[in-house]
């Protein structure tokens, strides 16, 4: 199906931006994304214009929220601070990353097992429990799977989650997948709740703190006024903001200020 999109839309730095781990380019300029049972193969042709392998039902109802299109990035990039150089330059570079609203339970696990490892040892760990646990798709292109249900992921043997290279994350990867299993509305009351309450009802979960907890509401329950502060974060701030946050002058666009600081940090080195 063709499609039309208007925004800043840059589907290699989506999916490089560090907020999703099963994303990933394929041949031909073909993008592969999944959430929950759906898979989608995303191609920019020209301009505006891309082509994408679902139903028109399925890219207003699923994908369009996804890749939360309802928003108009470019005029959030206009509103920066002109006597904020760093994060203008940062913009300009980044300039394409959306925020993507990802399935809860997934982002969750996945920002659990992210902690002291790389983007693409996360990305392995999270592929290698997929096809442990997860649910086989078959694709006109290949076969996918699905991220693995809390019940499915609760009864993996330890042994099996080891294999999946998850070291101390285990116990709180089972614990958790425990929980939610007992709790299956758990993330539609987390849904409802201020910013404050959902980062402390997150942080009460086994091995997440207040940066995972940051990811976790940013990146699946999309809370954009959240600015998750990691490794990079830090390190940018203590360099250009003489060691002061910039985000809370954002307001309810900080979380893809951080985006765009994230993307270009890591990408440049700091430059």
């Amino acid at each position: 199906m063709h499609i039309f999109i208007k925004d800043d839309f840059d589907l290699h730095k989506i999916i490089h931006s560090g907020q999703c781990f099963r994303a990933v380019e394929k041949d031909n300029g073909v993008f592969r994304f999944t959430t929950k049972s759906h898979v989608l193969y995303i191609r920019h042709i020209k301009g505006i214009h891309y082509d994408v392998s679902c139903s028109r039902y399925l890219w207003t109802h699923v994908w369009k929220p996804y890749f939360d299109l309802s928003e108009n990035y470019r005029n959030i990039c206009n509103t920066i601070d002109r006597n904020d150089l760093y994060l203008q330059k940062a913009a300009a570079y980044s300039r394409g990353i959306r925020i993507l609203k990802q399935d809860p339970w997934e982002t969750m696990i996945t920002f659990i097992i992210s902690q002291r490892k790389s983007i693409p040892a996360i990305s392995t760990s999270v592929e290698k429990l997929c096809h442990m646990a997860g649910n086989q798709i078959e694709t006109p292109m290949e076969s996918v799977y699905t991220f693995p249900s809390p019940e499915k992921l609760a009864a993996l043997p330890e042994e099996d989650l080891r294999a999946c290279s998850l070291g101390y994350r285990i116990p709180y990867i089972h614990k958790t997948a425990e929980i939610i299993k007992k709790s299956p509305h758990l993330f539609e009351d987390m849904a409802a709740y201020d910013d404050e309450k959902l980062l402390e009802s997150l942080m009460d979960l086994p091995g997440i703190g207040i940066k995972v907890a940051s990811c976790i509401a940013l990146f699946s329950f999309h809370r954009i006024a959240l600015a998750p502060v990691d490794v990079w974060i830090q390190r940018v701030i203590d360099r250009f903001y003489e060691g002061r946050n910039p985000f809370p002058s954002y307001g309810n666009r900080a979380g893809i200020m951080q985006q765009y600081l994230f993307y270009y940090a890591q990408s440049t080195g700091m430059k």
